[in-house]
């Protein structure tokens, strides 16, 4: 009773989070330490992330989080006070370097010492992950400056303070005994082990950056001390061009018309097309890694190619060539939607070669695969792409026959590098559902190392915003969800209209969706921030890859 009673809560908070970020968004900015950014503390630790770990904890500053966070923000945004999330709007052309953070493809630009700019191109998903990430550096932040200074008039620095000041600022070369000496004084102040803040230290800096994790604490605790006093208010606002343009389709609809415009140019856009959104390697070596490598296809997929290949640049590049060389289009994204592309040619490709040389194939039909969409980008990018489109004076539809969906999920019943096969998608929060037959089975999964589950998925309004109860919510309750990720919905949302309402596809068409696991947020240790998946993805990936071609090549023609 009390796990549900928690998950209410938390349905409650995320609703209302969302709300408040939404309109903050269209008011155009807020202080983190106003009013309004309380009140999103507030519902962030109401809600309680597992993926932001001891957050809540006042005296403990949450390191495996802190990584997390700042591989998906700009380096050296906790220097900065004013964050600016804009739209593309040319910084690139005044001289600006461009910052691209280690985990997110997004553009940002160092504009001062006190100001970044985030280029928002993927939608409300995007705008509510990049707050999320900012509230809970704030609260960080916030927790390291009532550590690290004494609560008089003046917030006189502690002495563990000052050495962690020294070594940030790098004016002073430290020996080898001084600096673990400061690690002692910073998992002091931090309420962290020496071993966990060692670990941090090594997995925070670069051979470039050694004492990067000091300087990161450093300026987070001095950025909200100039908060607190008034010196330096830390703000954020969201520009009018972005206001404008969030919702449009704009990039979507950008992206879409060059697509459609390739496949014109090269004379497929009358052929028989199946679409697949997944990473822009599995489809791509299955079909050409054998013959690019010189190797010959044995009976039972190879998987050990493909983590050799997943491993070594210079065979990622070599099927690169050769797929190009074999019938391959790529189509580099310029629209700002970050989403490449691959456009195949089924009747140019040798299958002999192939783990699908036992397929008895001989048509026309084309397979165009995508890079991952984020969050409700997935229902721009679907919904203009299914759209009819004009070409040499004339309208088309294209003659899609199947849309395949591949990707990464937190799992709830099982363990990382596991398969999900949804039978359905439902919203979080609203219970709006989508349900439909999914081509994909749980019987096409029989493995000994990999298990695979099937049964409804939930689509959640942000990776970073779930906690044990509601998952366990999800899972233990009647809904008997499998899994958790970001787009399904809105995908299968773009899909059915498309097909089923504004008739601008055929409602014919058979979809797949499959996910493999890239960790259990139930489980301490297995969430997101505690890593990533590594080689461990390669197998359940090309699995769900190989199913989803055999039955492209097995459809009736």
């Amino acid at each position: 009773m009390a796990t549900n009673l928690r998950a209410r809560e938390t349905t409650e908070a995320i609703e209302r989070l969302y709300v408040t970020m939404r309109h903050l968004f269209y008011r155009g900015f807020f202080k983190p330490g106003g009013v309004s950014g309380e009140t999103i503390r507030n519902l962030l630790m109401t809600i309680s992330p597992e993926i932001y770990g001891s957050m809540s904890i006042s005296n403990k500053v949450e390191l495996d989080g802190l990584l997390y966070v700042l591989d998906r923000l700009p380096e050296g945004i906790e220097e900065t006070a004013f964050v600016h999330l804009t739209s593309d709007e040319g910084f690139e052309k005044g001289g600006f370097e461009v910052i691209v953070p280690k985990k997110r493809r997004r553009n940002c630009y160092r504009i001062d010492e006190h100001q970044m700019n985030i280029e928002v191109l993927l939608g409300r998903s995007e705008i509510y992950d990049i707050l999320t990430h900012l509230t809970f550096l704030y609260i960080e932040a916030d927790k390291i400056r009532e550590l690290a200074y004494i609560k008089d008039e003046d917030y006189r620095p502690t002495r563990a303070w000052r050495i962690i000041e020294e070594v940030a600022k790098g004016e002073k070369k430290f020996s080898r005994k001084e600096k673990e000496v400061a690690l002692i004084h910073l998992s002091s102040l931090l309420g962290r082990t020496f071993d966990e803040v060692l670990n941090a230290y090594n997995s925070f800096g670069d051979d470039q950056h050694p004492d990067r994790l000091f300087k990161i604490i450093y300026h987070l605790g001095k950025a909200s001390l100039d908060d607190m006093k008034g010196t330096r208010e830390r703000e954020i606002f969201f520009s009018a061009i972005l206001r404008e343009r969030v919702g449009h389709h704009l990039f979507g609809e950008r992206w879409a018309n060059k697509v459609k415009e390739v496949l014109a140019s090269n004379n497929l856009h009358m052929r028989p097309l199946h679409i697949i959104s997944a990473n822009m390697h599995s489809v791509k070596n299955m079909l050409f890694a054998n013959d690019a490598l010189d190797k010959k296809a044995t009976k039972e997929v190879d998987y050990s190619l493909y983590q050799d290949i997943s491993n070594k640049k210079v065979l990622q590049e070599k099927v690169l060539n050769h797929s190009q060389k074999s019938g391959l289009i790529y189509i580099d994204d310029v629209s700002g939607s970050n989403i490449d592309v691959q456009i195949i040619d089924l009747s140019k490709t040798n299958l002999k070669n192939t783990p699908f040389a036992g397929a008895k194939y001989s048509g026309e039909d084309v397979v165009l695969v995508f890079d991952y969409a984020f969050g409700e980008q997935a229902f721009e990018i679907m919904d203009e792409l299914l759209r009819p489109y004009e070409f040499n004076g004339e309208v088309y539809t294209m003659k899609v026959k199947s849309i395949s969906i591949m990707g990464k999920a937190g799992i709830l019943t099982g363990g990382k590098g596991d398969i999900m096969i949804p039978t359905s998608h439902i919203f979080e929060g609203t219970a709006d559902n989508y349900v439909f037959e999914n081509a994909l089975k749980l019987e096409d999964f029989q493995d000994d190392e990999i298990t695979a589950y099937e049964g409804p998925m939930i689509t959640v309004l942000g990776t970073s915003l779930q906690n044990k109860d509601i998952l366990s919510y999800f899972m233990n309750t009647t809904w008997k969800a499998v899994g958790l990720e970001m787009e399904g919905a809105h995908y299968q949302k773009a899909i059915q209209v498309a097909s089923k309402i504004r008739h601008h596809i055929s409602p014919d068409l058979f979809v797949m969706y499959g996910y493999y696991a890239s960790d259990n947020p139930l489980e301490t240790g297995s969430t997101l921030s505690s890593g990533g998946l590594g080689l461990t993805g390669v197998k359940p990936t090309y699995m769900i890859t190989y199913r989803i071609i055999e039955k492209i090549l097995n459809s009736p023609k």
